[in-house]
């Protein structure tokens, strides 16, 4: 199992708008090769921090959407949010391999 987390720290009036934007999510990731599931998780004590939860069945599958066309396109859409504040977000990414279990 192969973890991916993108962690972002948004203004506190723009928290539920984010979370909005991840329940309406276009879902594209579901479908690539080795995908297993996606969460969004909010810190307990900084609800402003939310994190995007990626499992992947291994880091190949991961790599591979990573260079895939879609994974662009999605991106590139992000960049042109109107909302000039959250598009200039930069999310602190993390990956991590399970050991053990």
């Amino acid at each position: 199992m192969y973890i991916v987390t993108s962690t972002v720290v948004v203004p506190h009036e723009k928290i539920n708008e984010v979370i909005d934007i991840y329940r309406n999510r276009s879902r594209r990731v579901d479908a690539a090769e080795g995908f297993h599931s996606f969460r969004l998780i909010q810190n307990a004590k900084k609800p402003n921090e939310l994190t995007v939860f990626l499992e992947w069945k291994t880091k190949a599958a991961y790599l591979a959407w990573v260079k895939s066309a879609e994974f662009k396109e999605i991106h590139d859409l992000e960049k042109q949010y109107p909302d000039q504040q959250l598009a200039g977000i930069v999310p602190k990414v993390h990956q991590y391999e399970v050991v053990a279990e």
